[in-house]
């Protein structure tokens, strides 16, 4: 019986000889059968109108498939998946060499001072890839507005330009957002006064986010609810398997999301029954409690996709591959309250971060002990866990005036 992911040899147009690595590149990509039909469809009808036109696939850059989807997958069978197939087939085409690459555009002046700024943060200022690109976004859009339709000239600015990028953005989220754009706008405008391209440090200009330190309470839930959240989690699916072992990391280890996120098949250590894990620029090996590493093996063994990919949680869709960024996580455990029936403030990944603190702290573990196990950098980051103990809180409260409670 013919794999249904191979084609029969034989001529067609100029695309046919390249139609089998294209399915094989599908199938290791782990796409259903049903998709792979429809795809097949598309490169067929590409096939029949390039030969049609007299084009050869050396000619196929992004120019030529917007006038191919245009002229024959506008409508019906195949419209919808035809720019990801086409964009997914000229990635392979160009990565063989079959096609030539795409002829990048000249920088504008802003993107290359962009890129510039980028280079300095990673490669004088160490930061980490992740942190670097919110710096580039916030200088991009900083410049893109500030010089839209203009020559870019920095030396210009003033200090009521930043206070307005601030002020106008700022509102849009809440205070954590607010101080990474202040302090992204910092960095930036001391990196122009740095480089010569200001007189002035206008960073002093940035308007400070009115946060106090240790002034709000952490969300959390009471170790009942945890429980409830994990007992609710459909365990009959591969993909109620694998998040069974996310929530179960998240609540009995304390992970960070991007933690979670980054862990490869090799950070597992099963014969010493430890897993290291990467967060806040430095490595850390934890113990593996048994039913979290009966819950990640149960996936490994039955449920977890065949792939290149060495990250130890990966996505349920094609292309298969590590799951997108803490936001997946997020939403791991916002589907997770929802089916438990928990009623939250909070819904990340940080509310069973915040739980397990706050229930070791019930049991009696000192603070330090918490912040060794929740590695916080600093003592400060552990204290506001205090202010939710409140039986210990109440032997520090002094009378009321009067003798009133």
């Amino acid at each position: 019986m013919q794999n249904p992911f191979t084609l029969p040899s034989g001529s067609s147009g100029p695309l046919f000889p390249y139609f089998n690595v294209y399915l094989t590149q599908l199938k290791e990509q782990g796409y259903a059968l049903g998709s792979f039909y429809e795809q097949i469809y598309i490169l067929k009808t590409c096939d029949r109108w390039l030969n049609r036109t007299g084009r050869s696939v050396r000619e196929l850059n992004e120019s030529v498939i917007r006038k191919f989807l245009r002229r024959c997958l506008n409508r019906g069978y195949g419209k919808n998946a035809g720019a990801s197939t086409m964009r997914r087939l000229l990635t392979m085409l160009r990565r063989t060499g079959v096609t030539p690459e795409a002829k990048a555009p000249a920088p504008s002046p802003s993107e290359q001072l962009v890129c510039a700024y980028e280079r300095f943060l990673l490669e004088e200022r160490n930061l980490s890839p992740q942190t670097v690109v919110h710096r580039r976004l916030t200088a991009g859009r900083f410049l893109s507005e500030k010089f839209v339709g203009g020559p870019l000239d920095v030396s210009k600015l003033h200090p009521p330009d930043i206070t307005a990028f601030v002020l106008r953005h700022a509102r849009d989220h809440g205070p954590f957002y607010a101080r990474h754009l202040t302090t992204g706008m910092r960095q930036f405008l001391r990196y122009l006064h740095y480089k010569g391209l200001t007189d002035t440090d206008l960073s002093l200009a940035v308007p400070a986010v009115a946060r106090w330190s240790l002034s709000s309470l952490p969300k959390y839930l009471p170790a009942a609810q945890v429980r409830q959240v994990l007992h609710h989690c459909n365990r009959s699916t591969p993909l109620g398997r694998r998040n069974y072992a996310i929530l179960l990391l998240l609540a009995r280890l304390g992970l960070r999301a991007g933690e979670v996120v980054r862990l490869n098949l090799e950070d597992v250590d099963w014969e010493n029954g430890l897993i290291t894990v990467y967060g806040k620029g430095k490595w850390a090996q934890l113990p593996l409690p048994a039913d979290v590493a009966e819950a990640i093996a149960r996936y490994l063994r039955h449920d977890r996709p065949r792939c290149a990919c060495r990250r130890l949680f990966i996505r349920d869709y094609a292309p298969v591959g590590g799951l997108h960024g803490t936001a997946a996580i997020g939403g791991i455990v916002k589907r997770a309250l929802t089916r438990a029936g928990v009623e939250s403030a909070r819904k990340g990944a940080h509310l069973l971060r915040h739980s397990l603190a706050t229930d070791m702290l019930r049991k009696g573990l000192s603070l330090d002990e918490i912040g060794e196990v929740l590695r916080h950098r600093s003592p400060d980051t552990t204290a506001i866990y205090a202010k939710v103990d409140l039986d210990s809180l109440r032997t520090l409260a002094m009378p009321w005036p009067g003798g009133a409670r």
